[in-house]
């Protein structure tokens, strides 16, 4: 069951690494819409068990291919909400901070990505969901995860079936609050004021 959370937070790292600077990329250059959204979209459309049986059949079981498999469940939602998060960010903003000299990784790291935070967590809390709740297929590639005791209802009986579920939707409910209170520390204190404006 321990590499139920090592293969997730994995799978997820590598998501992140890999869909965050692309999606901040073109989002910044405001370019590349329609390869953001197609990826979103394809990467809703892969079914989760034909990736894992394809990985299995044609790459090889273990650790790193399974995280490798869940990874790419993770990277169209991230890649998606960086893009719309980056493109999105007022313009009057971003001028105003090359106006001040700021130029490049600079407007990157001080403007647009503070004030894409909300949209960009979204995705990673998605990809985060996808990937904890396609995590008990990795049984069928080798690793131990809580999806044995799901699969093995003829070892587990009815109540591991029901204990394995009841712990990968309280893992799956961890893992956003988690996120979530990560998202509201990296968001700056103005952006949480003009939500909560908007909402009042």
């Amino acid at each position: 069951g321990g590499e139920s959370y090592f293969v997730t937070f994995l799978a997820l790292g590598l998501s992140v690494l890999i869909a965050l600077p692309i999606g901040v990329a073109l989002g910044h250059f405001r370019r590349g819409e329609a390869v953001a959204i197609s990826v979103g979209n394809a990467g809703r459309a892969v079914p989760e068990l034909a990736l894992i049986a394809f990985v299995a059949a044609f790459i090889g079981v273990g650790l790193i291919n399974v995280t490798f498999a869940l990874a790419v469940l993770g990277i169209p939602p991230i890649l998606t909400n960086s893009y719309v998060g980056i493109s999105q960010v007022d313009q009057h903003a971003v001028e105003a901070a090359r106006g001040m000299g700021m130029r490049g990784l600079q407007v990157i790291a001080r403007v647009e990505l503070p004030l894409a935070v909300p949209t960009i967590m979204a995705g990673v809390r998605t990809a985060a969901i996808n990937i904890i709740a396609t995590a008990a297929l990795a049984s069928l590639a080798g690793l131990s995860t809580l999806g044995d005791l799901i699969l093995g209802r003829n070892v587990y009986g009815d109540q591991g079936v029901v204990a394995g579920a009841i712990l990968i939707a309280l893992l799956a409910l961890a893992l956003e609050f988690g996120l979530a209170g990560l998202q509201w520390l990296l968001t700056p204190r103005g952006v949480k004021l003009a939500r909560a404006g908007a909402a009042a």
